[in-house]
């Protein structure tokens, strides 16, 4: 099959390319970054250098494809991001649709079905919108869990503190997710042969936020690493303070107060809370200590 990916050589995108390529598919990534170029190609893919903004671009690149990765950046601006995030999604529609591309699977997110009270997560949202309106494209919402990799932020306060936190309680359960879980889950789907619109949730595990504490902290001797609650306010100052754009800072203490309600997980929880990930939060500290 002929296949290309959108992400560049991400946490996700890396991966997923190595798995097709390996089984024998035609590869193409999509990066807007020409240094990615010899990377790219030393996976034994094809490199299309350009930007995701620009539709004729991604429509020459999508033509003949048999089947698209579409995720957008988690930021691709300090402001708008919300609004930015949705005209990639339109781009990648637009030019789906020229191309006449039959098949394609979105990185979403746990929450998705939500259009408050998550964050970032309201941008992909309305892409799905966007995507169920397209009549002959075939898609799989592929809505991930939290993102194991965003612990490594908490490294610092971790180091300099004593603590791990956020603003939702110790015992709130949240579903996560290892990227190359989610690749393994998107190279199956972008094979399937499935048609209308599909949602497949991928999350690796489900936690409370006292096994973060308890399980990350041991990994770095630190067995009684406390989880704090911060007040909203807190967590956005704390943002804030370790150099995050405001509009940025303000989203994510809009998805932990979604995380807090229980916003963020309620259609994960409705779908029957599907933890179907192979890489648990013990398998994820050995990362966590190797990065610390």
């Amino acid at each position: 099959m002929k296949i290309i990916i959108t992400g560049s050589l991400g946490n996700v995108a890396k991966p997923l390319t190595q798995q097709l390529v390996k089984q024998g598919h035609d590869v193409t990534v999509v990066s807007s970054n020409e240094a990615r170029k010899h990377d790219i190609e030393s996976l034994g893919a094809t490199s299309a250098i350009g930007s995701i903004t620009d539709i004729d671009f991604l429509t020459q690149t999508f033509d003949g494809a048999d089947a698209v990765f579409v995720m957008t950046p988690p930021a691709i601006s300090p402001d708008n991001i919300v609004q930015n995030t949705i005209n990639v999604g339109k781009n990648y529609a637009e030019a789906l649709q020229k191309a006449h591309v039959k098949k394609a699977v979105m990185l979403s997110s746990v929450g998705a079905e939500s259009p408050v009270e998550n964050g970032p997560i309201k941008g992909l949202h309305h892409i799905e919108k966007i995507y169920n309106e397209l009549e002959n494209t075939s898609f799989t919402f592929l809505r991930a869990g939290y993102f194991y990799t965003n612990f490594f932020n908490d490294i610092p306060l971790v180091k300099n503190a004593g603590i791990i936190g956020g603003n939702y309680s110790e015992n709130t359960e949240i579903p996560v997710v290892h990227p190359i879980d989610i690749a393994n889950a998107a190279a199956e789907e972008l094979v399937k042969n499935e048609q209308g619109k599909n949602i497949r949730y991928i999350v690796s595990d489900s936690r409370k936020a006292s096994d973060f504490a308890k399980v990350l902290g041991s990994s770095v001797e630190k067995p009684e690493l406390p989880w704090v609650e911060f007040s909203d306010e807190d967590a956005l100052n704390g943002m804030l303070q370790a150099g995050l754009p405001k509009d940025m800072a303000e989203l994510y203490v809009e998805m932990g107060r979604g995380m807090r309600t229980g916003v963020v997980q309620k259609g994960f929880i409705e779908h029957g809370s599907p933890v179907t990930g192979t890489i648990k939060l013990e398998d994820f500290a050995k990362e966590f200590s190797s990065h610390f």
